[in-house]
């Protein structure tokens, strides 16, 4: 049993594999119908403000309906929903409509199950490979969820800021439960301080709160020290695709930053430490 538990086996890697993908299916159902439970309640919000008659809407959340093919709503069978395997039997297509099913929901599920699988191999079954992978799954939402809709959903930056505190308490993680607060604090005003600036200088917001709210819980995990390293590399990742997507693009259409905060937020986590020094080494050579 220890065996199967272990980290740097085969078997603890075709069951972490098997797993990921499973739950990389539940994220793709996150993913889509969070943004849109979010929008019913906020019209519901506004109705009952403004006295307004509430339209009554059918039952929706994460487990209702049932998995369907949003063009044609039929029901999709279990054997039409198997992580990664379907998506390429049916060849991208539903297999009632045929619409063309976006290959990143095979993508999410492709990442998902990769990134269980890579910290099983790493830490096993244990407490830290439940918290990273926990902490991956409500990042992989957070980024596909922002770059759609602009939008980060505090029912995914709470958890993910309440398990980087929590996780500093235990003797695994690699800061001090003081190091994961004000890191949590600093990373939260550093945005807040640039939007104010932005905002009191042009008169127009830069980002949403949510943004604050993500390298808040990101910088929970790594520390202020790394928030240097997350800050630049989420900035430069920004400008180089932010003046791709601008080709694209209108000049108004808005462009997400969590994304960036989380690839930059990621680097920092796994190889912030290395980068510090090694800049200082460099900076030293002058």
């Amino acid at each position: 049993m220890d065996y199967l538990l272990a980290a740097e086996s085969v078997p603890t890697l075709v069951l972490a594999l098997v797993f990921g993908a499973v739950i990389g299916s539940f994220l793709n159902v996150v993913i889509t119908r969070l943004p849109i439970q979010l929008q019913r309640q906020w019209q519901r919000e506004c109705a009952e403000m403004n006295g307004t008659p509430v339209t009554e809407q059918d039952r929706f959340s994460i487990a209702v309906p049932g998995s369907h093919c949003p063009q044609c709503k039929t029901s999709i069978a279990w054997y039409d929903n198997i992580p990664l395997l379907s998506y390429l039997v049916l060849r991208a297509r539903c297999r009632h409509c045929k619409t063309r099913i976006s290959v990143a929901y095979w993508l999410v599920e492709l990442i998902s199950c990769l990134a269980f699988g890579l910290i099983a191999w790493h830490y096993g079954f244990s407490l830290t490979a439940l918290v990273l992978a926990t902490s991956l799954s409500l990042l992989i939402c957070l980024f596909v969820i922002d770059w759609r809709h602009q939008l980060l959903p505090d029912q995914l930056t709470y958890p993910l800021l309440w398990i980087a505190l929590l996780w500093s308490m235990s003797n695994n993680s690699a800061i001090t439960p003081d190091s994961a607060i004000i890191g949590a604090v600093v990373g939260y005003l550093s945005l807040w301080s640039v939007y104010w600036a932005y905002k009191l200088i042009t008169g127009k917001e830069g980002m949403g709160y949510g943004d604050f709210k993500l390298l808040a819980a990101i910088t929970a995990f790594t520390g202020a020290t790394l928030l240097p390293v997350t800050i630049l590399a989420s900035s430069v990742c920004g400008a180089i695709i932010g003046l791709f997507m601008l080709r694209q693009k209108s000049r108004s259409q808005p462009i997400p930053f969590g994304p960036f905060l989380i690839g930059g937020g990621l680097l920092s986590y796994f190889y912030g430490t290395e980068l510090l020094f090694g800049y200082w080494r460099w900076l030293g050579g002058f």
